[in-house]
């Protein structure tokens, strides 16, 4: 029974991504025991995962060496006694631990001065593995063989009772609910103008839809703003509840309307009919991986730029992308009266 440990992305997005590297280690190792070392943060999208057993918390912020601390988790590791470590992060740092645990199988790709560290080290070949899920999920085969295709898209579970819970927790009637996605863990030029969603929501609450603004606690203002503009349509949520909450909510979600983001990649894991809204990044790398996914971009000449913030101070990629534009997009997939 081999006993495989996964060092996660500290990304939202990317842990979604993830699922299908999971799903194929357990098709060519039906009896192995996967565990995931992840950060607090991803923990309960890893824990919708049934292909998981357990999920050891990374206590270490994003970025932080802290180079004895993590040779002490190394150690404590040791006693589980891993065949087998995948480290899809590609920093030097992320490989120290599984190094310090002294799992004698090591696999990732090369990257940052991680020879020894990683003793089974692949090759990334960026044209044939265009996506990231692709890229994850190859680190299950065997060294030079290819990606078996077609690849699944990654899939979370939720609990019907678990969700209740939460909608009777946040008081919410859930008369059909379109949950609103309104942040970008990247930066602004990511994100729809508030204004539009405020307006998009009014259009929305016109028709009989409940809106819920979803979001971290960083985004509790946009979401505040997009509350006030739409003169109460959509109910500010963000902040208010955790991962594994906004998880729930975007199961008893009817659709939803998203930023490029992580709770995207949640929603299209979720298989939640969506609609994508990108600006200056693009669906080529990371797209919601759904068939029910429906991507809107008005593919300008200036994007995707892959910029923070607009570096032509216009923003159009965004700003042009109107409230009606989208509702029109609404109608035509999802056929709401």
């Amino acid at each position: 029974m081999p006993k495989i440990l996964i060092i996660a992305p500290s990304w939202v997005g990317d842990a979604v991504m993830a699922q299908p590297l999971f799903r194929r280690l357990h098709e060519r190792h039906p009896d192995a025991v996967i565990d995931v070392f992840a950060p607090a943060w991803v923990a309960p999208i890893m824990e919708r995962m049934p292909e998981i057993r357990r999920v050891i918390i990374n206590p270490l912020a994003h970025g932080e060496l802290k180079l004895k601390l993590r040779w002490q988790l190394g150690r404590a590791l040791r006693r589980e006694r891993y065949d087998h470590a995948i480290i899809l992060p590609n920093s030097l740092k992320s490989a120290l631990i599984p190094f310090f645990a002294g799992i004698p199988l090591r696999t990732g790709f090369k990257g940052e001065m991680r020879y020894g560290l990683v003793n089974d080290r692949r090759k990334l070949d960026p044209q044939a593995l265009p996506l990231m899920v692709e890229r994850f999920a190859v680190l299950a085969e065997h060294p030079k063989a290819p990606l078996r295709r077609p690849l699944e898209n990654p899939r979370l579970t939720a609990d019907t009772k678990q969700v209740q819970t939460t909608l009777a927790k946040l008081s919410l009637a859930a008369k059909n609910p379109v949950a609103f996605c309104v942040g970008a863990e990247y930066g602004p030029a990511k994100r729809w103008p508030a204004a539009h969603f405020a307006e998009l929501a009014q259009k929305l609450a016109a028709t009989g839809h409940e809106i819920w603004l979803l979001g971290s606690a960083k985004d509790f203002e946009i979401g505040a703003e997009i509350e006030q503009a739409s003169s109460g349509a959509a109910r500010n949520l963000c902040g208010q509840t955790d991962l594994a909450a906004a998880i729930d909510l975007l199961a008893a979600a009817d659709f939803a309307v998203v930023n490029d983001s992580g709770l995207m990649h949640i929603a299209a894991a979720l298989d939640k009919p969506m609609i994508a809204l990108f600006g200056s990044s693009s669906p080529g790398f990371t797209p919601p991986l759904s068939g029910r996914a429906h991507v809107v971009s008005l593919n300008l000449p200036c994007s995707p730029c892959f910029k923070r913030t607009c570096p032509l101070g216009h923003f159009d990629c965004m700003m042009r992308l109107t409230p009606q534009r989208v509702f029109d997009e609404i109608l035509a997939t999802f056929g709401i009266n």
